[in-house]
């Protein structure tokens, strides 16, 4: 990524954020925690979330991070069927490529290896696709994104590169010594809009898991 994931995230959350006010009082998708790993990485059981979702290009000089932010945040303040104003849920879901684990909460991205960056903003709770509104830009999609198991490492402080990409590593070493393996590409979580104090904020890089078989 061009200036790194954290930083573009940072910026485009700035706009979103000076609206909806997060993190105080906005909802969270729900999970149980049912476990650990080396006391630091909490397993979690997340259920079903719906979320409106943005797949953009990556190599086209349009297609960025702030377009996909930009698309999905025009679709919650109004930019539906019927002109409904949706409340934001944290955290930013920002999606990370397995391929730099050598060196390594919700809104969702993903670089895929062909080239295509997805986003996502999870939807409050009492919506379903049945009931969501429908996008008018033909580029924003309902999804429902299913129950899975995931592993979750939590940390403060600031989110650029060099930070989350240490977490990340972390969380899938630490993985691979554990009776669980990891199934997907890491994701990070960002609770907090860009101005809160580094040492409040609540950052999480996490990934989904399967138990190893015997």
């Amino acid at each position: 990524m061009n200036n790194g994931i954290a930083v573009v995230i940072s910026s485009a959350f700035l706009a979103g954020c000076s609206v909806v006010g997060i993190r105080s009082g906005t909802e969270q998708p729900p999970y149980q925690v049912i476990g650990q790993i080396n006391n630091d990485i909490e397993l979690r059981q997340y259920g079903e979330r719906l979320a409106a979702e943005v797949a953009i290009d990556r190599r086209s000089q349009r297609a960025n991070e702030n377009s996909a932010f930009s698309m999905l945040a025009g679709y919650i303040f109004g930019n539906n069927q019927t002109k409904i104003k949706l409340a934001m849920t944290s955290p930013v879901s920002t999606n990370l490529p397995s391929k730099v684990i050598a060196m390594t909460a919700p809104v969702e991205s993903n670089i895929q290896d062909d080239g295509l960056y997805t986003m996502r903003f999870f939807l409050p709770e009492t919506y379903s696709l049945d009931t969501a509104p429908t996008p008018k830009n033909s580029q924003v999609k309902l999804i429902t994104a299913p129950s899975e198991t995931m592993a979750a490492i939590r940390f403060s402080g600031r989110r650029n590169q060099v930070t989350v990409d240490r977490y990340k590593e972390t969380l899938m070493r630490s993985i691979q010594g554990s009776n669980w393996k990891a199934t997907s590409d890491p994701v990070a979580f960002f609770y907090d809009p860009p101005w809160t104090a580094p040492f409040l904020r609540r950052n999480e890089i996490a990934v989904r898991v399967t138990q190893r078989e015997n």
